[in-house]
């Protein structure tokens, strides 16, 4: 039978209640490792938190305390204020416990949370992922005066940490029980589950964000479902930290089964600059080691669940010369080495992405590696970032040399498996028993060296070099069988599209009967103004003006689109501000009296839409439209797949996972 860790902080005894009583006069009973319990004055947050053990006042219902000051959110910021309070410690090792504490106060006025745990998260989460397919398991349950939650320990302590919510409103707490949680035994029915935990790079991503792109997104692609089920838990800004504070790792380790793996990946926002802050990313070196070494790697063994260590693929700098050799971004805070070191001390399986990353960046060189960063130009993708719309080029006005497209999350995708297989091979138990969930023909890819199986897209003349600047967008064209590669894999990026090719991907790819594309042409070389007309066409066929896609009406921030009578088409591009559709009107152009008079309306409607865009006077990496329309100039093959890419992305709902094996699944449909 399990044995509760009962404590009663009444005056009048309980039961089997352990009861907290002053020592001496005047004297609040402070923790020491003997008695293994009592309060004290700063909480085992990173970085420490300070409580106030001298305000706490005995009463006949519990200890309690009152605030006359706070450290506001107003005065140091959202992620780092302090409402002091009191914080009661207890011994209680590495293990999963049913935390429910009575308080003297309404929950409410009341802010309770458990070792350094940020309480308002547990009580908002619903989805771990940006898709919500991932729900959230473990949630904190209140009723009346009572407040429980279900957490998992790494630590050889629990901090019960509780905090007014209002100066001069006392709290207080009556009593504490801690109730062991058994492990969880897998039912012989079910699969082990592969957890994937990390930030940016590793997360999930929604057509909302594309092009970008993690390498848990397409990690699970490479295991065989019927051994294993992959689950991506990973999140943009998360670290260490973060992902502990908010209840995210915690749910990991309750909704797994002994046996199950956690694969974890952090390290980019633990670089941040607020590592003083309450519930900030940023971690110190020792901050750092201290949550691998006594937060995540105890708390999944106690579980009797795996743990794993990814490090953290270096940056890479956007705007790199020629001949540039990439080095470890890790200069400062060197989280990279920690974990290595960390790895070997505790015996974690160790799967080195930081040198991996440095081995492939210098292997496709500098055109290659940019190309597969959100490098973004004007007319690359709808979809926006927190900085507003991508249409139009990057609004943050940066080649961006952290995040990146599928292009690169697929490669990553592969390095891991791979480095798992070596584990594997050198007699790394537990990362053998994963790789052996690996399908079976990417088992034969990593002991052939050879991918063109698990990944036919890629293309032979996109990889390194000139040839590679659209590699993402190809890849994707070729993965759905929209565009195709010759007998010797090759794209030719920069031959000329044909009208009939253009036509046949462009119905194919909205699920359009050809004849909907109502341009009656003869097969012929591909020039803009017909690829407008064309893009025109399939657009009112698959939508109506009463009913556009997300990406053009909900992208354009305070920004007066051309839809709109107060629309000024000769603002300058630098007025107009962020938005999806063109800076530069219809009305700016320079050329558009070279413009087909059958075609004409089409191309201009078309481009006032934002389906076609000027490719004279673009950069990646700025916001910047160019003033020539070109309507006469051929489309290559590279540039076709560029405009195909951004009708793909246009066609989806925003809000639904960008990844493929999830539509053709069935899971999701695209807006009809």
């Amino acid at each position: 039978m399990v044995k509760s860790i009962q404590f009663n902080f009444a005056v009048s005894p309980k039961g089997e209640y352990r009861s907290i009583v002053q020592e001496e006069q005047d004297s609040i009973p402070r923790y020491d490792d003997v008695k293994g319990y009592g309060f004290v004055d700063k909480t085992c947050a990173q970085p420490p938190r300070e409580v106030h053990v001298e305000q706490i006042v005995p009463s006949q219902e519990g200890y309690t305390i009152s605030e006359a000051r706070f450290v506001n959110r107003e005065e140091a910021g959202e992620n780092d204020f302090n409402h002091f309070g009191l914080c009661f410690r207890v011994k209680a090792g590495p293990g999963a416990y049913r935390v429910q504490v009575r308080t003297t106060s309404s929950l409410e006025d009341t802010r309770i949370a458990i070792s350094g745990m940020n309480a308002d998260e547990l009580l908002n989460v619903d989805y771990w992922d940006a898709a919500r397919l991932v729900p959230n398991r473990t949630r904190v349950f209140q009723e009346q005066n009572v407040w429980s939650y279900d957490y998992v320990n790494g630590r050889e302590y629990i901090d019960i940490e509780i905090e007014p919510r209002r100066l001069q409103s006392p709290v207080g707490i009556a009593e504490l029980v801690l109730t062991p949680i058994p492990i969880y035994l897998r039912p012989e029915s079910k699969r082990p589950t592969l957890f994937t935990l990390g930030d940016s790079t590793v997360k999930s991503y929604i057509f909302m964000e594309a092009p970008m792109s993690g390498w848990g997104q397409v990690f699970d692609d490479l295991f065989d479902s019927r051994q294993v089920s992959v689950i991506n838990y990973a999140m943009g800004g998360r670290s260490f930290k973060s992902a502990y504070t908010e209840g995210r790792f915690n749910d990991i380790l309750l909704t797994g089964y002994a046996g199950d793996v956690v694969l974890i990946q952090f390290g980019h926002n633990d670089e941040s600059h607020d590592e003083d802050h309450r519930f900030g990313r940023g971690a110190t070196e020792e901050m750092y080691r201290t949550y691998i070494r006594e937060f995540y790697i105890p708390a999944i063994r106690s579980r009797q669940m795996i743990p794993m260590l990814v490090t953290p693929m270096a940056r890479v700098d956007g705007e790199a010369p020629p001949g540039h050799v990439y080095t470890d971004s890790f200069r400062v805070r060197k989280f990279p080495v920690i974990m290595r070191e960390l790895a070997e001390e505790l015996n974690v399986p160790l799967i080195d992405l930081n040198r991996e990353s440095l081995r492939y960046y210098n292997e496709i060189g500098i055109e290659g590696t940019t190309a597969v960063f959100m490098s973004i130009e004007a007319g690359e993708t709808p979809a926006k970032t927190n900085d507003g719309s991508f249409a139009n080029g990057h609004p943050a006005c940066k080649i961006d040399g952290t995040h990146f497209k599928e292009s690169l999350s697929k490669p990553f995708a592969r390095i891991v498996a791979t480095c798992l297989v070596q584990l594997g091979e050198q007699g790394e138990l537990d990362a053998a028993r994963v790789a052996s969930w690996l399908k079976p023909e990417v088992q034969s890819a990593i002991r052939e060296q050879d991918w063109s199986a698990i990944y036919p897209e890629k293309a032979a003349d996109t990889m390194t070099g000139r040839g590679a600047y659209y590699r993402n967008q190809i890849e994707k064209l070729v993965q759905l069988g929209i565009l195709g590669l010759d007998e010797q894999s090759f794209f030719h990026p920069e031959a000329i599209m044909s009208v009939g090719e253009f036509r046949l991907a462009l119905s194919r790819l909205l699920n359009l009967d050809p004849d909907e594309i109502k341009q009656n042409l003869a097969e012929g070389t591909l020039s803009r103004e017909l690829m407008g007309s064309m893009l025109q066409d399939a657009f009112d066929a698959k939508f109506s003006m009463d009913a556009l896609p997300a990406y053009m009406t909900d992208y354009n921030g305070e920004a007066i689109i051309p839809e709109l009578p107060e629309y000024d088409p000769h603002l300058a591009p630098d007025q107009r501000g962020l938005m999806y559709y063109p800076l530069v009107s219809f009305e700016q152009l320079q050329d558009t009296v070279d413009i087909d008079p059958v075609l004409y309306n089409k191309v201009k409607k078309a481009y006032t839409l934002g389906l076609l865009r000027s490719e004279k006077g673009i950069e990646r990496g700025q916001v910047r439209n160019g003033y020539e329309l070109e309507p006469k100039a051929w489309v290559t093959r590279e540039k076709a797949a560029k405009s195909l890419y951004y009708m793909w992305v246009l066609y989806h709902p925003i809000e639904v996972e960008n990844d493929l094996s999830v539509l053709k699944a069935g899971a999701v449909h695209p807006v009809e």
